[in-house]
């Protein structure tokens, strides 16, 4: 019985959704974040919420951008760490093809910026998952403008 309880409480601190690699597909991910996680109490303009979704933003847009495979979605998770953190995961099926910084792209700069860490992991049989962390001290911060 204690099991299935942790379960639920585990379940309660993540969200999923697998969206279409689309542009629109990219848009829907970063406004299911934003809306997620004021439903978790975050400031609707602090600056935890704004770095939250440009990463998800930028993450999205590459799975739709690189990891795009015909008749293939991607998928988005957010996992609410302890401590108040937030662990955004992006997966999508092209794990040949990984993150990188590109002359001219800011894109990987963006999440490097704004994320206190973040990688990319192996999804089998062959996709990829880039994953990154917004540090829980960004959530007492207003935004700046």
């Amino acid at each position: 019985m204690k099991s299935e309880s942790v379960q639920t409480s585990m379940a309660a601190q993540q969200f999923t959704q697998l969206l279409s690699a689309t542009r629109r597909g990219a848009r829907l991910g970063r406004l299911l974040a934003v809306e997620q996680l004021v439903a978790r109490g975050w400031l609707r303009d602090g600056e935890a919420i704004h770095a939250a979704a440009l990463v998800v933003a930028e993450l999205a847009s590459n799975a739709v951008r690189h990891g795009r495979l015909e008749g293939r979605g991607f998928r988005l998770t957010l996992v609410h760490l302890p401590g108040a953190g937030l662990r955004i995961e992006i997966t999508d099926p092209r794990g040949e093809r990984l993150p990188a910084r590109r002359a001219g792209g800011l894109g990987i700069a963006v999440v490097d910026a704004l994320a206190a860490d973040w990688g990319v992991r192996p999804f089998p049989p062959s996709g990829k998952t880039v994953w990154a962390e917004i540090a829980p001290d960004l959530r007492s911060r207003p935004a700046t403008v």
